[in-house]
């Protein structure tokens, strides 16, 4: 199998179970205990089973407590409102306390803020350093878990030479166009390529910062332990190897990953992680510490002893999955080709009923989806990418009500 930008059209969605069994590097891992940082956001009462990091699937129970509520089998989105409008290749997306939203542009490789109120935009800057290229850019951005006193935004790009992630100090009391200070590089090495340079990173219910990769077109780099590519990551807000990783001294806590592209948890300290499949299948999936997703060998459910299997999978054309989010018990997840949102209603690590769509071709290609509280959503378009139809008014955010 060889990368490729564009797929062949498939009707079926296909709701899978996860597989409950471990690899044995995440057995190694639950007999280590803990990590140092699960006091920072472990959930008390043990729901993860006290045995793997905050953030990972429950080893134990993968269907979640029988008593563990599942949402209703159909749900609603409601479009509140557009919140911004002309936005340029809209990518990564960090709410600011407060309300406001920080959003970065691939091809511009500027960090934007957008006040949720009024619309209005504010160039914080440019990041140097950036080269944009296919699918590469300037990606994710997330808020340091101490942002209150450090006021530090962290960003996944694409340089000349790899892709990395650096931290820049934000003062809004400085002037448009010049409140970032100098990156300081985190972590770099992770392979570039023209496409799948995966980009999405986020801080954990533990404080650490994860970032999905992608194998940059190199399928072999996936099942590569060593290699970065084709990994969702675990690390120190400095870039370390995080305590209680299931590889010694390594940032890669899952790998077998074709392009890691959403990233998120569940009220239980659970993540999910949504990535490109090829021609047949793009999965969302249950991620356990250690455990092998399957590609190049697999692609969807069913790749054989030794794959964790996806909790659900979608024909490429009705998906072409990109971030995703969690509320009212549903991972909610913004769709690129399919041009739709979905929702995935979940018990525990599985889902609870077949996968529903929603806004299907309304708003075009969709990119980011994230928490905005109250059963709201943040929703971004993705129609200035090069790929996209775009209108008059594209790229937007949208504000959303869902159940």
């Amino acid at each position: 199998m060889t990368g490729r930008t564009r797929r062949v059209e498939g009707t079926k969605i296909v709701r899978r179970r996860a597989v409950p069994a471990a690899v044995l590097a995440a057995a190694l891992l639950l007999t280590a205990g803990c990590s140092p940082g699960s006091s920072d956001g472990a959930d008390p009462s043990g729901a993860d089973g006290g045995t793997s990091p905050p953030g990972s699937a429950a080893p134990s129970s993968p269907a979640g407590s029988p008593t563990e509520e599942t949402p209703p089998a159909k749900g609603s989105v409601k479009v509140l409102r557009t919140v911004a409008t002309g936005l340029k290749s809209p990518w990564g997306l960090a709410p600011l306390p407060g309300g406001d939203l920080l959003l970065s542009s691939r091809d511009e490789a500027t960090i934007t803020r957008v006040d949720t109120r009024t619309g209005e935009k504010t160039e914080l800057g440019e990041v140097p350093g950036v080269s944009p290229s296919g699918e590469g850019g300037l990606l994710g951005i997330a808020l340091s878990p101490d942002y209150a006193s450090d006021h530090m935004v962290y960003a996944y790009f694409t340089s000349a030479s790899d892709n990395r992630v650096v931290r820049m100090l934000y003062d809004a009391k400085k002037p448009p166009g010049e409140q970032l200070g100098a990156p300081d590089t985190v972590f770099r090495g992770i392979p570039k390529g023209v496409v799948h340079n995966g980009g999405r990173i986020a801080f954990g219910p533990d404080k650490m910062l994860y970032a999905g990769t992608g194998e940059s077109g190199d399928t072999g780099l996936s099942q590569d332990r060593k290699s970065l590519g084709g990994k969702i990551l675990r690390m120190t807000p400095d870039g370390e190897p995080a305590p209680g990783n299931p590889f010694p001294d390594s940032p890669v806590y899952s790998y077998g990953h074709r392009n890691v592209q959403g990233l998120a948890w569940d009220d239980k300290q659970r993540l999910f992680a949504s990535e490109f499949g090829q021609d047949t299948w793009d999965e969302l999936n249950a991620i356990k510490p250690g455990d092998n997703y399957g590609w190049p060998e697999a692609e969807g459910e069913g790749g054989g002893s030794g794959f964790h299997d996806p909790l659900a999978q979608w024909h490429t054309d009705e998906a072409s999955p990109s971030g995703i989010a969690y509320a009212e018990g549903s991972v909610w997840m913004a769709g690129l080709r399919g041009e739709r949102l979905w929702r995935i209603p979940l018990k525990g690590t599985e889902a609870s009923t077949d996968p529903q769509a929603f806004l299907e071709g309304e708003y075009g290609r969709l990119r980011t989806v994230a928490p905005a509280g109250g059963g709201k959503l943040w929703l971004v378009t993705s129609n200035t990418d090069g790929r996209g139809d775009p209108k008059g008014d594209d790229d937007r955010i949208l504000e959303l009500e869902v159940r």
